[in-house]
């Protein structure tokens, strides 16, 4: 790098980490060209040529607090998968994280889950991807009773939802029970009956169905795996199980 692309970087650092604390302490309405410049001790045309405008700059703190954010809970994923910590145990540790995220940083939170930013933002798509990888755990472990993608959007759209909900109340009236609660309803939809209903059924036991959907939610996990089964046959199968997890449960 040479010495101006370096100073470069310096500067686009410096300016998004003063921007970041000013949006923690004072909200979008802190961030304005003058103080953000005062603090990083730059020009305001500086700004304005590494970031276009304000909207780029929050961007870039979106951004930038995300990947930090992306990279704990991408440390947290991969030890739950080493330790073979219970997928489910650990599908819930993700979701206070960032539960925890949001309520802790209400305007950063705000900023990162405006619909109209998220497309375009490698660090949300990071996010997401962690999401499905502990979704994919708990299918290959045969407790999921609908497909993948419906889990992901299922859990994200239900975490988005609370923490905004939440955050919508004063601050003293904020209640992160409403988010547990959230939780443990969208695990009644997702998760197979037997692992939901478990210690009930433990204390009045009886027979209960086989669940053809987990089964088939856990064979699709796992089919890539099946070598026996050429590239086509694989092929075929998911399309056969992705008809069996759609349709009606008998």
């Amino acid at each position: 790098m040479t010495v101006e692309t370096d100073a470069r970087a310096s500067n686009r650092q410096r300016i998004v980490a003063v921007a970041a604390a000013l949006l923690r302490d004072g909200g979008q309405s802190a961030v304005t060209t003058r103080s953000v410049a005062d603090r990083a001790g730059v020009q305001a045309p500086t700004i304005y040529r590494l970031f276009g405008d304000k909207d780029g700059l929050l961007d870039a703190i979106a951004e930038h607090e995300m990947t930090i954010f992306a990279t704990a809970k991408r440390s947290a994923v991969a030890v739950a998968a080493d330790d073979d910590i219970d997928p489910i145990e650990d599908l819930r540790t993700g979701w206070d994280m960032t539960v925890g995220f949001g309520l802790a940083n209400p305007d950063l939170y705000a900023l990162i889950s405006d619909p109209s930013r998220r497309p375009r933002s490698p660090a949300a798509a990071a996010g997401m991807q962690l999401l499905a990888d502990r979704v994919h755990r708990v299918a290959r472990a045969g407790r999921l009773q609908v497909s993948e993608d419906r889990a992901v959007d299922l859990i994200h759209a239900a975490g988005t939802g609370a923490v905004l909900a939440t955050l919508a109340k004063p601050a003293a009236e904020r209640d992160q029970r409403l988010a547990d609660a959230m939780f443990d309803a969208i695990l009644t939809q997702i998760i197979a009956p037997d692992d939901v209903d478990r210690a009930a059924r433990r204390a009045t036991p009886t027979e209960s169905p086989i669940d053809v959907a987990a089964h088939a939610v856990a064979l699709r996990a796992h089919a890539d795996d099946l070598a026996a089964l050429s590239e086509n046959e694989r092929r075929m199968l998911t399309e056969w199980l992705d008809r069996v997890i759609a349709g009606p449960r008998p």
